[in-house]
């Protein structure tokens, strides 16, 4: 009996674990009208490491319609924005090793994907943190609420 025991709590440990790896994905997408389809994301505090996978649903390119998905402290993000812009295109509008950027991904045109996965161990539960676009202009209106830790969401990671 002990064996059948521990094969099953084996299977359940690995079954956990792939349904805990579920919780930590956040799909997210961007559009052409410059929106992302959802304002607040949440992921559990037991997220070790989270991937974030934008989708750009529009048709236009990069160069006319671009957008990423950067994280930050919702204080930094300003700063953030401004230092981008003077970073240029070259650099996706981010200045090159900001602390301040938590995570963010390249980039993305109409019909194309960009995925980042980042250590959850700059998080912190109850800090305030902001999603948002880099391209110039865009932040204004593409920004959302991310929360770590935090069980009342609008939208969560896996769904």
């Amino acid at each position: 009996m002990l064996p059948l025991q521990i094969a099953a709590s084996a299977a359940l440990l690995i079954a956990a674990q792939l349904a805990h790896a579920e919780d930590c994905r956040i799909d997210i997408e961007a559009s052409d009208m410059m929106q992302y389809n959802v304002k607040q994301l949440s992921v559990a505090a037991s997220c070790r490491s989270i991937e974030v996978h934008l989708k750009h649903s529009g048709k236009l390119p990069a160069k006319v319609m671009g957008h990423d998905w950067v994280l930050a402290k919702s204080s930094d993000v300003s700063a953030i924005v401004n230092a981008g812009m003077a970073a240029g295109p070259a650099r996706g509008y981010l200045p090159d090793g900001d602390k301040r950027i938590i995570a963010a991904t390249k980039i993305v045109g109409g019909g194309e994907s960009t995925t980042v996965t980042f250590s959850a161990t700059a998080l912190n539960e109850g800090e305030s943190y902001s999603f948002f676009c880099s391209t110039p202009g865009h932040a204004t209106v593409m920004r959302g609420r991310f929360s770590f830790g935090e069980t009342k969401q609008v939208a969560q990671a896996g769904k």
